[in-house]
């Protein structure tokens, strides 16, 4: 029985680039994707230069720790680099926000559903694409969560990438 994956990506290092690439190999993998719009936001945690954001929902049969590994292959590909700071640049950041409704505190990393899911950066494309989704923790939908959200104001800049990311 397929999962239903809510997925948040992000660049800072040619972003337009790596995140046209990761939509391909997404849709490559997974069929249909359902892709928000892409935003330009300021780094969070350190100073950078600003990111390109989206989200995307797809369905697979891969199980959450299969689909995780599947992904950080796919930053790998990308020259993703591990070793430096927890916040920093990115050639490419593909993070599982929700996995059907399942809740994970480790053990390891991964956490579901992620905690990065508070950030306009993550919550505003997420819920543009999946309005009606549930977190599963708090029971609110993803437009709940984003109307709550004291990040609303941030500014977020819509952009359009070249039509093999869209």
């Amino acid at each position: 029985m397929p999962h239903t994956a809510c997925l948040s990506l992000g660049s800072n290092v040619e972003p337009e680039r790596h995140l046209a690439a990761a939509v391909d190999a997404l849709r490559a993998e997974f069929g249909e994707v359902v892709l928000s719009t892409f935003y330009r936001t300021r780094a969070v945690g350190f100073d950078g230069p600003d990111f390109v954001n989206a989200a995307a929902v797809v369905r697979t049969t891969l199980d959450v720790h299969a689909l995780d590994a599947w992904l950080h292959a796919l930053e790998d590909a990308h020259g993703r680099d591990r070793s430096g700071p927890r916040y920093g640049n990115r050639n490419l950041d593909i993070d599982i926000v929700l996995f059907d409704q399942l809740v994970i505190d480790g053990p390891g990393r991964l956490r579901l559903p992620r905690a990065d899911l508070r950030h306009a950066f993550v919550l505003r494309p997420l819920a543009e694409i999946a309005p009606g989704m549930v977190e599963p923790v708090s029971g609110h939908t993803l437009a709940q969560l984003w109307d709550a959200s004291p990040e609303r104001g941030l500014p977020m800049e819509p952009l359009t990438l070249p039509p093999s990311a869209t």
